[in-house]
């Protein structure tokens, strides 16, 4: 059990300098914020590890790490695992992704938790470090580390390439991506099953035809402006997030193109709106009725209720399953 003043031992200063590093750092010497920064590391230490180490003391509370809720995806899997958290008498603190995810971390890990279920991290995150060393049980959802752990996805490569020869078969040769930041498991794998079904039919990657965007309303809106203002337009867009795909359409109607007539839409992800009457959206999803923040929760539960010891890592891949709906057609 580590204390603040094993700390102040190991870097050599007072326990009040330690206090002060943790509370006020702008009051202390380089020097010796260096030295109790170092000593913490090196002995595993947080604010609340004596509270943490306390098996005990249960502090009912799960922290969640979730993505943007400008996509949709994210609102459903919080109501799912903030509703099966509350269902199991346990509270949720919810943390929501920014451009410096290691503030949202550090914020999380000052915190006294039973377990951590996340959708924020990118497969060669310098996090994944920290978070193996926590006593407590770590589920990502929808992302994964490329250093393994415990997740739960969708086979993200295999989706892509369906969603893509799905256009192919229809008779689309030019083929749009819209999607996210390549660091991401899920943006990296449906990017690849995207360039794996081109040339699988014959075709080259057109880098013309690929954007990569922050998955905003205004980054898309800019990556469709842009493909629709090249010469050689693309007939088909594979978008590689439904919120993607939806916001895309917006944009090709305000232009005056009508989907599917002029342009096939097909995104990724079976949100509940994909459904929606006003333009039913041709999507690839998992087979699961359940959602991924669901099942993630759910073994995470699973973890927590069993003290996740000597237990293999829960690393579960969804098969995908596309929805034909009314947004792709052959080409005009």
């Amino acid at each position: 059990m580590v204390s603040s003043k094993d700390v102040a031992k190991r870097a050599g200063v007072s326990q009040s300098t330690v206090s002060r590093v943790l509370n006020n750092p702008s009051k202390v010497s380089k020097t010796n914020v260096e030295k109790v920064v170092r000593a913490m590391e090196e002995l595993n230490y947080r604010p609340n590890s004596i509270a943490r180490s306390l098996v005990s003391k249960k502090t009912k509370t799960i922290a969640l790490i979730s993505g943007p809720l400008h996509n949709p995806f994210f609102v459903e899997t919080t109501t799912s695992i903030v509703n099966y958290a509350k269902e199991k008498g346990y509270n949720t603190t919810v943390f929501f992704e920014k451009g410096d995810n290691m503030s949202v971390y550090e914020s999380v890990l000052k915190h006294q938790v039973d377990g951590i279920i996340l959708s924020s991290i990118f497969m060669d995150d310098p996090i994944y470090a920290e978070l193996e060393k926590l006593d407590i049980p770590v589920m990502m959802f929808n992302r994964k580390c490329r250093r393994g752990g415990n997740y739960v996805e969708v086979d993200n490569f295999r989706a892509g390439k369906m969603a893509t020869e799905h256009l192919l078969k229809l008779g689309h040769e030019r083929i749009g991506f819209i999607g996210g930041p390549l660091y991401t498991s899920t943006f990296y794998g449906r990017y690849q099953g995207y360039v794996e079904a081109l040339k699988r039919y014959g075709h080259e990657a057109d880098r013309t035809l690929i954007r990569d965007t922050d998955t905003s309303e205004s980054g898309v809106r800019d990556a469709v402006l842009t493909l629709m203002g090249r010469k050689n337009k693309p007939s088909a867009i594979f978008a590689a997030t439904d919120s993607i795909a939806i916001f895309a359409i917006d944009t090709l109607k305000e232009l005056g193109y009508d989907i599917p007539r002029d342009v096939s839409i097909c995104g990724m992800d079976n949100i509940n709106i994909a459904r929606h009457r006003s333009f039913e959206l041709t999507t690839v999803g998992q087979k699961s009725e359940k959602n991924l923040g669901q099942l993630g929760i759910e073994h995470l539960f699973r973890m927590i209720e069993s003290g996740g010891k000597g237990e293999a890592p829960v690393q579960i891949t969804l098969e995908p399953v596309l929805y034909e709906r009314k947004t792709t057609a052959a080409p005009k």
